[in-house]
């Protein structure tokens, strides 16, 4: 299982390093959506730092979504992924290894590039690391809740706007706990609470939605 994990990783990765403008659209429209909110709100400090938090987790939220279409929709229109059905790792370490792909390529870069973000809503330096921090553990859980919607819309017409409408549902509570952590970083409380909650979340979504995913795409390729 973890020979094919790996295997399927590092094919989606070599191909996400051929598309290189593709896999960067992502980071380009958080950097340019979160960038735009200082300008558009004014230089007021105690503003941006009170709506720095939400906006930066909602850009990222919208900036993983871009993607997520993508992550079985290209393999299924050249028959890649039939042939993984009847490959011999399990189709739950196939979609462990296309989240993990997808993670590394669009989730890795807004964690790196979120305290650039943070700077532009002069958030201080403790803020600007949980910030950092809960995107590391909800980043994660956007890329597997989106390969949840990505599989049952696999093959729709309207299939992009479905996972738009399926999956910012489920993502509320990571949005919750992630500004929620940084927000009593910045008023000197701790974020232990909001993180840990952030970290079951990762748990849970991590044990379920790969199984979910896998099920819902023998369900669409039936």
């Amino acid at each position: 299982m973890i020979a094919g994990l790996l295997s399927v990783t590092r094919r989606d990765l070599l191909l996400a390093r051929r598309r290189r403008i593709e896999a960067l659209l992502p980071l380009g429209f958080f950097v340019i959506a979160a960038g735009l909110f200082p300008i558009g709100v004014g230089p007021e400090p105690q503003t941006l730092r009170q709506i720095g938090p939400g906006v930066v987790w909602v850009c990222a939220l919208l900036a993983a979504m871009l993607s997520v279409t993508q992550m079985f929709a290209s393999d299924h229109q050249d028959g890649s992924l039939e042939q993984m059905l009847l490959a011999a790792p399990p189709l739950v370490a196939i979609v462990h290894g296309k989240v993990l792909a997808h993670w590394l390529t669009s989730g890795v870069p807004l964690v790196v590039a979120s305290p650039l973000i943070g700077l532009l809503f002069d958030m201080n330096g403790g803020a600007i690391a949980t910030l950092a921090l809960t995107l590391l553990l909800g980043t994660p859980i956007l890329s597997l809740l989106g390969a949840v919607g990505a599989a049952l819309t696999l093959g729709l017409r309207s299939g992009a706007a479905l996972v738009f409408l399926l999956v910012l549902p489920l993502t509320v509570p990571a949005l919750i706990f992630g500004t929620g952590a940084v927000g009593a970083v910045d008023a000197g409380l701790s974020a232990q609470a909001h993180l840990s909650l952030l970290g079951a979340l990762l748990i849970m979504t991590l044990l379920l939605a790969p199984v979910a995913a896998a099920a819902a795409l023998r369900i669409s390729l039936d």
